[in-house]
Parts: C-alpha cells; sequence; structure tokens
C-alpha cells in the first residue's frame, strides 16, 4: 500500500511539473530573433509574380520585410538582373513592425532574366541575410 501510494505522489508531481512547463511555453512570448523577407505579386498575394514580359511591359511586385529580431533593425535590399544591381535602398524597421515596397520592373533585354532579391542585415553587408528570387522571361 505505502509503495502504491509514493508511486501515485510522485506520479502527481510529475504531471504538475510537466503541465506548469506547457504553460510557460504557451504563454511565454518567443525568444526567436528573426526577418520575414518576401514578395507579393501585383495582387498582393503570394504568387503571380511577373514571368512574362514585354520590352515596353511593366510587372509590378512587393518586396516585404518584418521586423522580429527583438530590436530596431537597419537593412539593405539589393535587388539584381542577372547578377547586375538593378535597385538598393535602405531600411530601418522597429521590432514587430513591416514594410513593403513595390518595385516595378521595366527589362528591355531580351531572354531569361533572374531577379535577384538579397536581404542584408546591416551593419553585415557582405552576407546575404535572406535571399529571394524569381524568373522573368522577356520576349
Amino acid at each position: 500500500m505505502k509503495v502504491d501510494k509514493g508511486i501515485s505522489i510522485l506520479i502527481l508531481i510529475l504531471i504538475i511539473i510537466g503541465s506548469i512547463g506547457i504553460i510557460y511555453t504557451i504563454l511565454s512570448p518567443g525568444n526567436e530573433k528573426f526577418t520575414e523577407f518576401y514578395l507579393l505579386g501585383a495582387n498582393g498575394k503570394a504568387g503571380d509574380y511577373p514571368s512574362n514580359l514585354t520590352p515596353s511591359q511593366t510587372g509590378n511586385l512587393t518586396v516585404g520585410v518584418i521586423n522580429h529580431e527583438q530590436e530596431t533593425s537597419t537593412y539593405k535590399i539589393v535587388i539584381k538582373d542577372n547578377g547586375q544591381i538593378f535597385k538598393e535602398e535602405n531600411i530601418t524597421i522597429k521590432n514587430g513592425e513591416k514594410r513593403e515596397i513595390p518595385i516595378q520592373l521595366k527589362l528591355n533585354q531580351l531572354g531569361q532574366h533572374k531577379i535577384e532579391f538579397n536581404l542584408y542585415k546591416m551593419p553585415e553587408n557582405e552576407k546575404v541575410y535572406r535571399s529571394l528570387f524569381i524568373l522573368v522571361n522577356v520576349q
């Protein structure tokens, strides 16, 4: 009997400790530091990116950045067309804040273009922090 009672008390203590751990995990704010970096098509949705353009046509999309770094952060966005810098922009975003930047692609050279979107978390401007790309065919 004493052994059964002791095991029951031990199981109860373990259940209480486990419950406290689960509640703490659910209620405590996440300490993970990261930045969201994304592209939106012309309709403001992920997808429908410009993929086929003519030399006189403009393709519209949006580059988005959301800061979850637990501090105000400065970023540099570098957009490249087949490895050549097309546009650069520096932005500073507070923690939890979102910035969306409209981009107009007007490509005159025929052929396939790899449009790269590189995000640098400053002051580190040599190492790409996040990277995205789309392929656009100009015909």
